[in-house]
């Protein structure tokens, strides 16, 4: 035997072993596991998310900051008693002994109120949008997470088919090799790349666990148990094009809204700052219970505050707030740039997707597979070699796994594309169909 194919032997030995082994450690088989539809995972997840949940409190806290940043602040009440002299207890005794009882309410500048309504309302909204933002992100993690999950399981399909053609390709090689036609290196070549499949076979189901991981995580499951076997995402063409969706963008999108929304709050934080150049006003009443036959008192006074330190208070409040306005149109020009180049980015990914899976199905996977046989028979009738069938098969493999791969990317990409819109758009699904699985 020469060195060659005890290399080759050596090779699918280790790779028999390590098939083995894998497969033990795999709790179930796919085809005993039930079927898992994208639209069951989305609708858990926004039940149960942690980070949507999250928003949402906020949301509500912030909600019932509004009347709070509106209201008066609370009243004063004072008691106390006044004394002449200190040597004994005066009162009823002297006029200016007395009980004193005093209200007092502090009345902000007029237009104050409301303007820390504003603000406070312009938060809440802002929180409002990131909370959609929150629910937005989540379906489209989801979804990417179950694209690739949908994809992994197309990868054990096809492995599992080709490893049928590797076996007719053994097959041949062990019936040349009986008939002193062929060589026992045919054999070990065509077992080893049998076997080579099933050590790929191992490494997907062990994505497969790390993809669960993951997709649990993101609908706030606990546990770990198996999620099932991925229902096919239904192909759909993009209902709008590149130039709609940036409308549809400016409109729906929640990341746009809740920058405007800042933008709004941090404009009355301005007028806020602004209107602290006028004082506010305190006013207060009270009564002096005087005992015996001395008349009661009472009195009514107002004080306000004077900014006289306004240079250092005021003034830089007002700067302060002018600054984060600014800040706040930079980052709402920032978000639609990003919006803008996510949507060309995945627009770009979904056609030449689309392009490629058009290319493989209709061209190069059909005549692959014809080469492919036309190899195997000029294998078996000893005009051509293993090595070219096995090149011909590998190369049928690879395309196949492209465009799949090339159909779960742009899967992805109008995932992303829905997001960035401010769509909760869901992929439809539908169950494999003979045609498909081909």
């Amino acid at each position: 035997m020469s060195a060659s194919a005890n290399n080759y032997l050596d090779m699918a030995i280790r790779l028999i072993v390590a098939g083995i082994i894998g497969l033990l450690m795999i709790p179930g088989q796919a085809a005993a596991q039930a079927t898992l539809r994208l639209d069951d995972l989305i609708d858990e997840a926004l039940k149960n998310s942690p980070e949507v949940l999250m928003f949402q409190s906020r949301t509500v806290a912030a909600r019932h900051r509004i009347p709070q940043a509106e209201s008066l602040a609370d009243p004063m009440f004072m008691f106390g008693y006044q004394n002449e002299g200190f040597d004994d207890i005066t009162y009823s005794e002297m006029a200016d002994s007395q009980f004193m009882f005093s209200f007092s309410q502090m009345l902000p500048y007029p237009g104050k109120r409301a303007l820390k309504g504003e603000m406070a309302k312009q938060e809440a909204e802002s929180l409002n949008a990131a909370t959609t933002t929150a629910r937005l992100s989540a379906i489209r993690v989801i979804t990417e997470l179950f694209y690739d999950l949908f994809f992994t399981y197309k990868n054990l399909d096809i492995i599992s088919d080709r490893a049928e053609l590797f076996a007719r390709l053994e097959d041949a090689a062990s019936a040349r090799y009986a008939s002193g036609m062929g060589s026992l290196q045919e054999v070990v070549m065509a077992q080893t790349e049998k076997y080579m499949l099933l050590e790929q076979e191992t490494m997907q189901r062990q994505k497969i666990a790390s993809l669960e991981a993951m997709l649990h995580n993101a609908i706030g499951r606990p546990g770990s148990e198996p999620l099932g076997v991925p229902v096919e995402p239904l192909f759909s063409e993009i209902a709008y094009t590149s130039d709609e969706a940036l409308s549809l963008a400016a409109v729906n999108s929640p990341l746009i809204a809740a920058r405007e929304r800042m933008i709004a709050a941090a404009e009355a934080k301005v007028a806020m700052a602004e209107k602290e150049y006028y004082p506010d006003f305190t006013v207060t009443a009270g009564i002096d219970k005087r005992g015996s036959d001395f008349e009661d008192m009472w009195s009514i006074t107002t004080s306000i505050n004077i900014p006289i330190y306004y240079k250092t208070k005021q003034r830089e409040a007002v700067f302060e707030a002018k600054a984060q306005l600014t800040e706040a149109r930079q980052d709402f020009a920032a978000v639609k740039l990003m919006i803008a180049a996510t949507l060309k980015d995945n627009y770009a990914m979904a056609e030449s997707s689309k392009k490629l899976m058009d290319l493989y199905r209709g061209g190069l996977i059909p005549k692959t597979y014809q080469d492919f046989e036309l190899a195997l028979s000029g294998y078996i009738n000893g005009k051509s070699e293993a090595l070219t069938v096995i090149n011909r098969l590998k190369t049928l493999i690879d395309l196949e796994l492209a465009y799949w791969e090339k159909f779960t990317d742009r899967g992805k990409a109008i995932a992303r594309i829905e997001a960035a819109i401010g769509s909760e758009a869901r992929a439809a699904a539908r169950p494999l169909s003979q045609e498909d699985s081909q």
